[in-house]
């Protein structure tokens, strides 16, 4: 069986959608009779190929731009597919990137809100996205609430697998070989102690100008020398994010760090007091289990699929109720009977979520979609 894998919309290995790329084909479990095949842009060809698997890669020509790999799915990325005889087909930077017509089965990786995008984007954006969605053989949604979300919007339920997203065990463990005041990573110098928010700047769901206000109430309140790191790329939301930390009378203690090396994260979140996510539309909240693998108490907003994912190992709190969201780090950066009980229960929470396990169910369900079952 030739399994074809479309890279496209996977921001070069560089977006969380890249990274769930490498790590779900790096532990796809091998199988007798089983071809992979990877596809996209010529700069990609040895981004996500796994040293470990039966993968070889083909190019296609086309510029590297959001809106060309949009318009070539339209229109002729069903051709592609059939000339290069794919059995199946995975669509993993989701339904932006995907086919909208499909002669053989094509199964779409979703790990996002849709609706979100759609209400974002223009109509004939949103139609072919939904089109996609619906004529495929299959979904993968990273969380309940990413299926339940897809299905108010007309999806079939039924066509709809949940498999969430792994961890890499082996890089988010609590790392506990920094000493002194500062943590140190090049090119960053971090002052402890801090919280840790790590969230691309992307939109005003992401709750970044709200905890700015609510960091605000938690050092009137408590007095205490706590920093507030936001650690995350720049995007759409950057320029109001910048000015309402400049504009705060606590700006010298908010440091954003920018687009952030995925590899040292787990130093990141090691040294930090604790984790705070006040996203309300979170759909795959890896950022959540990360922090807990790596041995700090979690505080977060009890919206999206933060709920599914951290189960009752976080602190939640009303992301729209300042006050409750301050009483909630007070809480959690000085009540160590609380402290203790989040670090224990979420580190052994985390065993759970593995990219082992994601690929395993992952190639499950595209093994049985392309058998008709």
């Amino acid at each position: 069986m030739k399994i074809g894998i479309d890279t496209f919309g996977c921001g070069h290995g560089q977006s969380g959608i890249g990274l769930y790329l490498m790590f779900l084909i790096a532990n796809f479990p091998k199988e007798e009779n089983l071809y992979f095949e990877l596809f996209g842009s010529k700069i990609d060809k040895y981004t996500y190929i796994s040293k470990t698997g039966n993968f070889s890669y083909s190019t296609v020509s086309i510029p590297d731009s959001a809106m060309a790999e949009f318009l070539w799915h339209s229109t002729r990325c069903s051709g592609f597919v059939a000339k290069e005889g794919y059995d199946v087909t995975i669509y993993a930077g989701g339904p932006r990137f995907a086919a909208t017509s499909y002669k053989t089965p094509g199964i779409i990786v979703v790990n996002e809100v849709v609706s979100e995008i759609t209400e974002l984007k223009k109509t004939l954006y949103s139609l072919q996205i939904k089109t996609a969605l619906s004529r495929c053989s299959g979904i993968i949604a990273a969380s309940q609430f990413i299926k339940k979300d897809m299905v108010n919007l007309g999806i079939n339920a039924d066509k709809i697998h949940v498999i969430h997203n792994g961890i890499n065990h082996s890089l988010f463990y609590p790392h506990t070989d920094f000493e002194g005041d500062v943590l140190d990573i090049k090119p960053f110098a971090i002052k402890k102690p801090y919280l840790i928010y790590a969230s691309r700047l992307q939109n005003h769901l992401k709750k970044h100008i709200e905890l700015i206000d609510v960091f605000s109430l938690f050092k009137e309140k408590t007095g205490l020398p706590h920093r507030l790191v936001l650690a995350g790329s720049a995007d759409a939301y950057s320029q109001q994010v910048h000015e309402k930390t400049s504009a705060s009378p606590y700006a010298s203690d908010i440091f954003l760090t920018g687009y952030f090396p995925h590899e040292n994260l787990p130093q990141l979140y090691s040294n930090a007091e604790a984790c705070i996510v006040p996203s309300v539309n979170e759909g795959v909240g890896l950022p959540v289990l990360e922090a807990m693998a790596c041995g700090i108490p979690v505080a977060c907003a009890k919206e999206g699929a933060l709920p599914e994912i951290a189960g009752v190992h976080a602190l939640y709190f009303d992301p729209d109720n300042a006050e409750d969201v301050a009483s909630a780090l007070e809480r959690i950066v000085c009540d160590e009977a609380l402290r203790k009980q989040l670090m224990e229960g979420g580190l052994d929470w985390t065993r759970r979520f593995s990219w082992d396990k994601t690929a395993r169910k992952t190639l499950e369900v595209v093994l049985s979609i392309a058998k008709g079952e």
